[in-house]
């Protein structure tokens, strides 16, 4: 046998060796897949791992980026983990309308239908709260295992205890200086004190790239909800989690009201957490969402 005859004989029986131990680490075979709503809008989606799914929703003016040191960290823990930017945000189409409830709980239907996912772990934050809960009353929970509403500020009606003045004036300042608004508002409503600057930038990049019309049209849906009706119809295990220092959605006002409406919620309040916690309390809160999900 010459040496080429060698050489070819030896990798021909590595990789007959390699063979099963490359098979049984296959992972599930990626498809190209693009959601398109019921009005013909396309939204960005990622998918990262494999397992039970899990579907994050980001908060008013943010896109799925927001939701990075989850679906990364969970992923590694055996969940398929599924982030989308709602429309007018991030990546996906903006179409100039479809910001009420109804469209919005619309475009997750296609979301789920679209990757035919089922036994969902839903997680929202802020406004996506409304989303998750308006999906379950107009598409009967189709999908949908559990659901984990994170600083919910759409529920159960923030209008009944604040004037609608004062939102008003909040969008007047916003369409006059977004930039100035964001920078203003982001450390004392957002994050805390002693969050890195550089995290703040970052959020502030992620805002500055939802385009204006839908962070006003979104403003108004969720200000002006009122989901008091639809929280007792909620049928799946909930668990919410709420920051004790939320400035942005006063716990009082959203979470402690959202978890007594809901049959057999638990509400877990985080004692020193603003409104972004899944920025500031990281491995606290992907631990809680991964227990949560296997329960």
């Amino acid at each position: 046998m010459n040496r080429r005859q060698i050489f070819a004989s030896a990798a021909a029986v590595s990789a007959i060796a390699a063979a099963p131990a490359a098979s049984a680490q296959r992972p599930r075979r990626a498809r190209r897949v693009e959601v398109e709503t019921r009005d013909g809008v396309r939204l960005f989606h990622r998918e990262t791992g494999d397992g039970a799914p899990i579907v994050f929703l980001a908060s008013w003016a943010l896109p799925s980026d927001l939701w990075n040191y989850q679906t990364i960290a969970l992923a590694d823990q055996g969940f398929r983990c599924v982030s989308y930017d709602r429309r007018g945000h991030g990546r996906s189409d903006d179409p100039g309308r479809g910001f009420d409830f109804d469209a919005l709980a619309d475009d997750l239907a296609a979301v789920l239908e679209a990757l035919d996912l089922q036994n969902v772990t839903l997680v929202g934050h802020s406004m996506a709260a409304g989303e998750l809960t308006r999906y379950m009353t107009r598409h009967r929970g189709a999908r949908v295992a559990k659901l984990f509403y994170l600083a919910p500020a759409a529920t159960p009606g923030l209008a009944q205890y604040v004037d609608p003045a004062v939102f008003e004036n909040g969008r007047a300042q916003l369409m006059r200086d977004y930039p100035k608004a964001l920078a203003e508002g982001l450390p004392r409503l957002f994050l805390s004190p002693d969050t890195p600057a550089s995290t703040a930038d970052w959020v502030f990049d992620m805002m500055m790239r939802t385009s204006l019309p839908a962070v006003i049209a979104c403003h108004r849906a969720f200000t002006g909800a009122d989901f008091r009706a639809e929280l007792p119809q909620m049928n799946k295990p909930t668990l919410v989690i709420h920051g004790a220092r939320d400035a942005s959605a006063p716990i009082d006002f959203t979470g402690r009201p959202t978890a007594a409406l809901i049959p057999g919620a638990t509400l877990k309040v985080y004692e020193d957490a603003p409104h972004g916690l899944m920025l500031t309390h990281i491995d606290q809160l992907n631990a809680d969402i991964a227990t949560f999900a296997r329960s």
